[in-house]
């Protein structure tokens, strides 16, 4: 049918553009903000853009939604400007007709959104969340870098070496600062070598001296100076991992519900609810996007932008509150999700029916007066 193609395929065009543009701004703002961890020594710098990778697919739920609200919103008030509308409500269309090809062009999209946000969104955040953990389990003396002072994983101590080995394990002219038990100690040491001693690491240093002093002045003991030819320290890192300690974000959608608890809970309704806010911009993107040629053009995108962005804050918001258990998940997202949806519906019958009398007028209006009879006599 011409409506409905003529409609999905410039849909499909917006959807695409908008798409591009909304993912390489995503993409560099977390190139950006990757490239910020790493330099503090949070992430791996190798796997930077790995890690800027599995974020924006994370994010793509999100991308997805604004790109379809968008392009929607961007569609139909171009139709608007241009007239062609008032041709499709002349020849019989009204508002709710456009919802099955809206629908029908975005049951792809919407499918897309649930796939992200209930399985891409808990696999990219456990992969993201696996690599920074197994970057902070590395030994003290793989952080370091030769000729840089670095701090160690519980950031209670500092190391500089000079050279370091192909392999990792052994450095030379090594330097230690550490806070342990109200103490601060200096150490360094001609060379140093890891060691594996049961299942912990060990740095082992050769020929150096450790100096310690009281971190308060008013401390009993003094200045306390060693020499030593072979010292073993922990080297941190431990390679154990425990999944009680993951986070509700990284965890499957299915372990979600069968743990059910506040956090599970507030997680597995932000999942959801990413959904059914897609479904829900559209029925809102075809309401707010009317737009009066005499005036200014943008003002109806603003309008939608701002009521995308107080949806969105509003999802976000009651996952806080579902955690904390402040409300429950049902009558949360029944509340949100139900009432927007109904508020949408009723504006767009309202608008419908608006156009509908607006129709009927026009067509009485064309019609014109019944013709009255010629009371002239021709003759005259």
């Amino acid at each position: 049918m011409l409506f409905h193609s003529s409609l999905r395929k410039e849909l499909s065009r917006s959807f695409g553009a908008t798409l591009v543009v909304l993912v390489t701004i995503v993409m560099t703002m977390m190139l950006i903000r990757t490239l910020g961890l790493a330099s503090k020594g949070s992430v791996n710098p190798s796997e930077v853009f790995l890690v800027m990778a599995y974020t924006v697919l994370g994010y793509m739920p999100t991308i997805l939604s604004l790109s379809l609200f968008i392009a929607i919103v961007g569609t139909l008030s171009r139709m608007y400007r241009d007239s062609e509308m008032v041709i499709w409500f002349s020849s019989g269309r009204g508002l709710v007709d456009f919802v099955q090809p809206l629908f029908r062009f975005a049951w792809p999209v919407l499918a897309l959104i649930a796939i992200m946000a209930l399985l891409g969104w808990p696999w990219a955040n456990s992969q993201t969340i696996g690599m920074r953990a197994q970057y902070e389990r590395r030994s003290d003396i793989e952080r370091v870098t030769p000729g840089e002072f670095r701090e160690s994983a519980g950031r209670i101590r500092v190391f500089f070496i000079d050279k370091d080995t192909p392999d990792g394990a052994t450095a030379t002219n090594v330097f230690i600062w550490a806070i342990e038990r109200g103490l601060q100690i200096t150490t360094s040491a001609r060379s140093g070598r890891i060691e594996n001693v049961g299942e912990h690491r060990y740095l082992m240093l050769s020929n150096g001296q450790r100096v310690e002093r009281p971190l308060l002045p008013t401390a009993t003991s003094g200045l306390k100076i060693s020499e030593f030819e072979t010292y073993g320290t922990r080297a941190g890192g431990n390679d154990s991992f425990t999944t009680d300690s993951t986070p509700a974000r990284a965890k499957p959608t299915l372990q979600l519900l069968r743990e059910p608890g506040d956090a599970n809970r507030g997680e597995l309704a932000w999942r959801i609810g990413m959904l059914l806010a897609a479904i829900n911009f559209v029925l809102l993107a075809l309401t707010v996007s009317s737009v009066n040629p005499r005036v200014g053009r943008s003002g109806n995108l603003l309008f939608a932008l701002f009521a995308f962005v107080v949806y969105y804050n509003m999802l976000n918001l009651g996952q806080s509150w579902i955690s904390s258990g402040r409300y429950g998940m049902g009558s949360f997202m029944l509340l949100l999700h139900g009432g927007v949806l109904l508020i949408g519906v009723a504006w767009l019958v309202l608008r419908n029916n608006n156009w509908g009398r607006r129709r009927r007028t026009e067509r009485v209006i064309a019609g014109g007066l019944p013709s009255q009879p010629n009371t002239i006599d021709p003759t005259t």
